[in-house]
C-alpha cells in the first residue's frame, strides 16, 4: 500500500516538473517558479507545457517532502554536480521507501549520486536484488555505504566472484558479507583474498565463522594486530592439520566484533599501553617485511626467474600473512 501510494506521489511530482517552467537567474532558483503560461502566445505555451526540466526547483523539492533548509542544500548540491537526471535520481530513492532526510544524508556522503541517471540507479539495485539484498537490508545498505549506487556492476560482480570461487563462501555468506561489510566492493581484490588467506590459514577460522565475525571490516594490519598480541601471550594458537589446539582459542567475534577496550580487559588480559607499544613493533616488523619482499621481487626480475610452480607461490603468499607451514 504504502509503495503504490509512493509510487503515485512520484508521478504528481515528475507531472509537476513537466508543466512547470523553470526560472533560473545567475544560478539561483526561487522557492516556488510555477508560471501561468500567457494565454496570448499559444505556441509558448506549448513549448512550456511540453518541454521536461533538467534542473530541480526549490518548489519541486518543498513538494517532495524536504524543508526548506534540505531543499537548498540539495539544490545547491545539484547545481554545484550540473547533474542533469536529478529528478529521477530522487525518484528511485524515493520508490525505494528512503525519506527525505535519508536522501540528503546520502547525497551528502556520495555526491557522485547526483551525476547518475535514474535508470542506471534503477539497474544497479535491481542487481543487488537479484543477489539476495531483500527489502530493509539494501535501504540499510545504501544509506550506509551510497557509493554503492555508483560502483559498476561488472567491479560487484568481480568481487562476489573472488568470495565464491576463490575463498569458498556460499551465495548466502557473499549476501552476508555484502550486506555487513560493503567497503570489500572498493577493497583491491589481491588484498582481499590475503586477509581471507590469513584468517583462514593462520589463525584456523573457517568461512561461517568469518562472517558472524564481520572479518571484512577491519583492515588486514588491524587484524594481524589483534591475532599476533593474543598468540605471543600464549592465548592463541594455530591449529594443526586436524584443526586442534592445545589452548581453547577465543570466538573470532569476541576478537574482532569488540571495542580496543572490551578486547583488552575481557581477551587479551593486558593494559593499553602494552598494546600500544605491540602495536608500534608490529607496524616495524610489516615495514620490514615489505623492504625484504621489494628486494626479493627486483632480484628476481634481474635474474629472470620465472620458474616458481604453485606451491612454491603459496608459500611465499602464505608467508607474509605469517603462516610457515603447508596445509592442504
Amino acid at each position: 500500500m504504502g509503495t503504490h501510494v509512493c509510487r503515485k506521489q512520484m508521478v504528481q511530482w515528475m507531472w509537476r516538473w513537466r508543466v512547470c517552467p523553470v526560472a533560473v537567474s545567475r544560478g539561483h532558483m526561487p522557492f516556488c517558479t510555477t508560471q501561468e503560461p500567457h494565454q496570448a502566445n499559444p505556441s509558448h505555451t506549448s513549448q512550456v507545457t511540453h518541454r521536461p526540466v533538467t534542473q530541480l526547483t526549490l518548489c519541486s523539492l518543498l513538494e517532495m517532502g524536504f524543508s526548506e533548509t534540505q531543499a537548498e542544500e540539495m539544490h545547491e548540491g545539484a547545481m554545484k554536480s550540473r547533474g542533469k537526471h536529478v529528478p529521477s535520481v530522487l525518484t528511485a530513492l524515493f520508490i525505494l521507501g528512503l525519506n527525505p532526510s535519508s536522501i540528503l544524508k546520502i547525497m551528502q556522503k556520495c555526491p557522485e549520486v547526483y551525476s547518475l541517471k535514474g535508470a542506471d540507479l534503477q539497474q544497479r539495485v535491481n542487481h543487488l536484488r537479484k543477489m539476495g539484498l531483500v527489502e530493509g537490508s539494501l535501504q540499510r545498505m545504501i544509506s550506509h555505504y551510497p557509493k554503492v549506487m555508483v560502483l559498476p556492476i561488472k567491479r560487484v560482480n568481480m568481487v562476489s566472484r573472488l568470495l565464491r570461487e576463490k575463498c569458498l563462501f556460499t551465495v548466502q555468506q557473499v549476501t552476508d558479507i555484502l550486506r555487513e561489510s560493503p567497503e570489500v566492493l572498493e577493497e583491491d581484490l589481491a588484498h582481499l583474498e590475503y586477509k581471507f588467506q590469513y584468517a583462514y590459514f593462520r589463525m584456523g577460522v573457517r568461512q561461517a565463522e568469518m562472517v558472524k565475525a564481520k572479518l571484512f571490516r577491519l583492515s588486514l594490519s588491524e587484524l594481524r594486530c589483534r591475532h599476533c598480541f593474543l598468540e605471543r601471550r600464549g592465548l592463541y594458537q594455530t591449529p594443526d592439520k586436524k584443526g586442534q589446539t592445545l589452548i581453547a582459542n577465543p570466538p573470532l567475534k569476541d576478537v574482532l566484533c569488540v571495542s580496543e577496550e572490551t578486547y583488552l580487559t575481557q581477551v587479551a588480559m593486558a593494559t593499553v599501553e602494552e598494546f600500544h607499544v605491540f602495536h608500534k613493533l608490529m607496524a616495524r616488523e610489516q615495514e620490514e617485511e615489505g623492504k625484504e619482499d621489494e628486494y626479493s621481487s627486483d632480484e628476481d626480475e634481474e635474474l629472470g626467474e620465472d620458474k616458481y610452480n604453485d606451491g612454491q607461490h603459496r608459500r611465499k603468499h602464505l608467508w607474509n600473512t605469517g603462516y610457515k607451514k603447508d596445509r592442504k
